[in-house]
């Protein structure tokens, strides 16, 4: 089958969901009522929704079985048990705490580790990452090598660590630094992957500073497709291995199952430190619930756990990673500037290149996103200034990259759907310079302010 050009999705379609095909005045007077906030739109609103790949991919039919199988005990469920084979057949921590999403993981770690003071380094944090480091007072820095702030650069692991770097930050600061974190794929930077070599080096620092090393790991076996198909030894070796090898070089994890669970909701937060999760079951409890399902139903555990068995299949991931290539290929072919090497997840606009008339504090990403929504009712995140310009001091300054993310949900989208947003995609390039910038309606959200900020177009 390689030698066809013809992307074929390794399923058939078991039951579908309709989409309301709305018009372009529609669209208009959506928009303009969601105070120009895509997040504030009503799904039913939306033709083509790209705004994020987490928890929005179809379940497979037997993870749908799987559910049947649910029991919902309140403690020691054998759910729970079913889902930590599945994990720890991947992850083999000695402490996995469940909690109902990836953020939840997030919240519950750094609310343990983190306080005024301290800093967590990371290649990029996330948006709900370094809003969770942020609120226990510590300072989120990013990392990445000088390729990853840099959409057009070719480099096969943009993820990567900037290992000098964070030696030298160790070295001035390794008390205040109760852990260092790799997101895997690095999502603020365009999906990229991370190394096994990277993550060696950043390991072999850690180890020489005594800190322990956590891996953000959502993607995780996106991250290891692209090891197993650039990075040199690995060709020849399966993905659970890779995955089981990204693991043993860390002190833990947190995940959400929204992304390579194959799940609509969960996640976890896993460690080998005694100490650090008995810490962090007491907070589970308090606001998640007991350890033994942290928030989700034993239908929610029984579906992770099939999801976890299904995302490290070659055939699935396969089709994951070039089916986003598609919609890459077609987009740079056409001379939209997008983020290269493509990602796995999403394909990445670059709006600061391609609305270069629209400063970075006007926000072209949100005008790019906005526009796209308009003229075909799709719907992508905006991953720039808006997202991260604001800092915890409550001034502004332009983001690294101004981006506008088109992240494709799991086993939902068929190639006329990818189609239809290569013709939406460039037929708003193709009249890019009459596009104008926002500015953010006070009052801005202290934290998250994409999520909820109204915005108003600029004249």
């Amino acid at each position: 089958m390689d030698r066809f050009r013809t992307i074929i999705e390794p399923f058939r379609i078991h039951a579908v969901e309709p989409i309301r095909i709305t018009t372009r005045e529609e669209r208009a007077a959506a928009v303009e009522a969601a105070g120009w906030n895509l997040f504030a739109l009503h799904a039913d609103d939306v033709l083509i929704d790209l705004l994020t790949d987490s928890g929005t991919g179809a379940m497979s039919r037997d993870q749908w079985a799987a559910i049947q199988h649910g029991d919902e005990s309140y403690a020691g469920s054998p759910s729970w048990f079913v889902f930590l084979e599945s994990v720890t057949e991947l992850w083999p921590f000695r402490h996995v705490i469940p909690t109902h999403q990836g953020r939840a993981a997030e919240r519950i770690l750094f609310s343990v580790i983190g306080g005024a003071g301290k800093v967590i380094p990371n290649n990029t944090h996330f948006d709900t990452t370094r809003a969770n480091v942020e609120a226990t007072g510590a300072e989120a820095v990013d990392l990445v090598i000088a390729e990853g702030r840099d959409p057009a650069a070719i480099h096969p692991f943009k993820g990567n660590v900037d290992v000098a770097a964070l030696e030298s930050l160790l070295a001035a600061r390794a008390a205040d630094v109760p852990v260092v974190f790799v997101t895997v794929t690095n999502n603020s930077g365009g999906g990229q992957p991370v190394s096994l070599e990277n993550l060696r080096a950043v390991r072999a620092v850690c180890d020489r500073f005594g800190v322990p090393l956590f891996l953000d790991a959502c993607r995780f076996a996106e991250n290891a497709w692209f090891i197993k198909a650039r990075e040199p030894g690995q060709a020849d070796r399966a993905i659970p291995d890779i995955v089981r090898e990204m693991a043993a070089l860390a002190d833990g994890m947190t995940m959400s199952a929204k992304k390579d669970g194959l799940a609509n909701i969960g996640g976890w937060l896993a460690t080998n430190d005694d100490a650090l999760a008995e810490a962090c079951r007491n907070v589970l409890i308090l606001t998640e619930g007991f350890p033994t399902y942290g928030g989700l139903t034993g239908r929610d555990l029984e579906a992770i756990a099939q999801g976890l068995r299904e995302v490290v299949q070659d055939d699935y991931l396969r089709y994951r990673i070039r089916s986003t290539a598609y919609l890459g290929e077609a987009l740079d072919a056409a001379g939209v500037p997008l983020v290269k090497p493509f990602g796995g997840h999403a394909i990445y606009l670059d709006a600061r290149a391609l609305l270069p008339h629209i400063p970075a504090l006007q926000y072209p990403g949100q005008a790019l996103a906005v526009a796209l929504y308009v003229e075909g009712g799709i719907r992508g995140c905006e991953i720039g200034t808006v997202m991260f310009g604001r800092h915890p001091d409550g001034t502004e300054t332009p983001a690294s990259m101004d981006l506008v993310r088109l992240a494709i949900p799991r086993r939902t989208y068929t190639q006329s759907h990818i189609d239809y947003v290569i013709e939406v995609v460039g037929a708003v390039a193709s009249r890019a310079s009459e596009l104008r910038g926002f500015r953010m309606v006070e009052p801005q959200p202290a934290a998250l302010r994409h999520f909820t900020a109204r915005f108003e177009p600029l004249s």
